[in-house]
């Protein structure tokens, strides 16, 4: 079955999709809005809502970009766990994906935060798990710089491996609460992970019982070969970002042969692309829609929008003139520079083309038209081995998240592709992932 995800934020997916009629008019740290979006979604039966997060302000050097509020540059936002916390009281059945950083935090707080709302949403849970691709943002944790990536993927691994053994501190039935005897918790059922590696160490136990999943599902987003290798190994499922059907196919084999490789089941595997929703009642609606959008994008915005997506200074480069060569990577986030170095040479387009398309794509597949012409595309991508499921953009807050949960699921659901009930009682079981081993040596 087709796995569906979607974007729990306010102010829309398209960089300029706030300010469409159609769009809210008010959506900064307004936890009501929020709350409206996980019901609708939940509506939907979708599997789970996603919040992704950074460690600091962005986008300050870059006026334009930063007074238009782009989707990445968070200047006021809810801390993820914090708000799926509250969204977990007002929801039953959605999954509730937070992002946390494993180079900036500490595997004790982590595990604890994330167990501490599998238990608040009755097994709802997921760590999206990031290494951080802003160099300001170390600036907030009294570092001069932002660690390599080869320093933030080998701290990444044991990050994971010290909150798995934190998470597996108890067993299921550890805390026996007999009246009868005076005995709280059995200590038989307690073991010390006392994990330590080359770059951090945690003893434990966690000071929180088994969560309802055995431990939060994991998600993780990185395409480099850092992070294909940590994926790989710790991940439940992946956010991919892909530009066509073709990259996405070559991305799900080489991740599903990583997995075989160090032993591990492929099918336990799920890999979620990100898509950007354009969706109308007709064909026209949605073009128009698409195009009222893009006509909303200042020719300096969509410079320093396509400036921060590839992490390069475009100051004194012709709007109309050739894209620079993107090959050299950088000390950020290289996937997404990367895949649009590819498309802008084999298509040899413009600064002004590339960010005609990035913008209203963050960067992944548009997806124009129809629930019917939608579903089409999805039902392709799925089922000849480009995906699992797709984190599904709403171009306008709420409008598109609407149409989403009436025409485009229905679609979805008439063909046989997607769920028309909850069937699991956690986001494990409807992701159709398997119980979490509780051995004490359990990864």
């Amino acid at each position: 079955m087709m796995h569906l995800i979607t974007w729990l934020m306010g102010n829309s997916y398209h960089a300029a999709g706030w300010r469409h009629q159609l769009a809210w008019e008010r959506t900064a740290m307004r936890l009501d809005v929020l709350i409206e979006i996980a019901k609708i979604a939940e509506e939907a039966k979708l599997d789970a809502l996603f919040v992704a997060d950074g460690n600091g302000v962005r986008n300050m050097d870059k006026v334009g970009l930063f007074e238009a509020n782009t989707p990445s540059a968070r200047p006021t936002v809810y801390d993820p766990v914090t708000l799926m916390a509250a969204i977990s009281q007002h929801t039953k059945h959605i999954g509730l994906v937070g992002t946390a950083s494993t180079t900036y935090e500490s595997p004790w707080v982590v595990a604890r935060r994330f167990a501490s709302l599998d238990h608040l949403s009755n097994g709802r849970a997921s760590w999206n798990v990031v290494t951080g691709s802003n160099p300001g943002d170390s600036e907030n944790f009294g570092l001069a710089h932002h660690p390599d990536r080869d320093s933030r993927y080998a701290r990444a691994e044991e990050f994971v491996s010290a909150c798995k053994a934190l998470w597996n501190s108890w067993d299921e039935d550890a805390f026996v609460e007999r009246k009868d005897t005076g005995q709280y918790l059995n200590a038989r059922k307690v073991r010390v992970p006392d994990y330590k590696g080359r770059h951090l160490s945690v003893k434990g136990p966690l000071n929180v019982s088994r969560s309802p999943q055995g431990r939060p599902v994991l998600f993780h987003a990185g395409q480099s070969e850092g992070g294909r290798r940590l994926a790989a190994r710790h991940a439940d499922c992946i956010f991919e970002a892909a530009a066509s059907v073709e990259a996405a196919r070559e991305f799900y084999a080489d991740l599903k042969r990583r997995r075989v490789e160090i032993g591990g089941e492929p099918d336990h595997l799920r890999i979620i692309v990100s898509v950007a929703v354009y969706l109308g009642r007709t064909e026209s609606e949605a073009v128009e829609l698409y195009s009222e959008l893009n006509s909303l994008i200042s020719p300096d915005l969509g410079v320093d929008f396509l400036a921060k997506a590839v992490s390069e200074d475009l100051t004194g480069y012709p709007v109309d003139g050739p894209m620079p060569d993107l090959s050299a990577p950088v000390v950020g986030g290289n996937s997404i520079r990367g895949q649009l170095d590819a498309i802008a040479k084999a298509e040899q387009l413009t600064v002004r083309q590339m960010y005609e398309r990035v913008v209203p794509t963050m960067g992944n597949t548009a997806l124009i038209g129809t629930a019917t012409q939608i579903a089409d595309v999805m039902e392709e991508w799925y089922t000849t081995g480009a995906c699992d499921g797709f984190v599904l953009g709403a171009s306008i807050s709420p409008f598109t998240l609407l149409l989403i949960r009436d025409e485009l699921v229905p679609e979805l659901q008439r063909r046989g592709l997607f769920r028309r009930h909850y069937t699991g009682s956690t986001l494990r079981e409807n992701l159709g992932l398997p119980p979490v081993d509780n051995s004490p040596f359990a990864t």
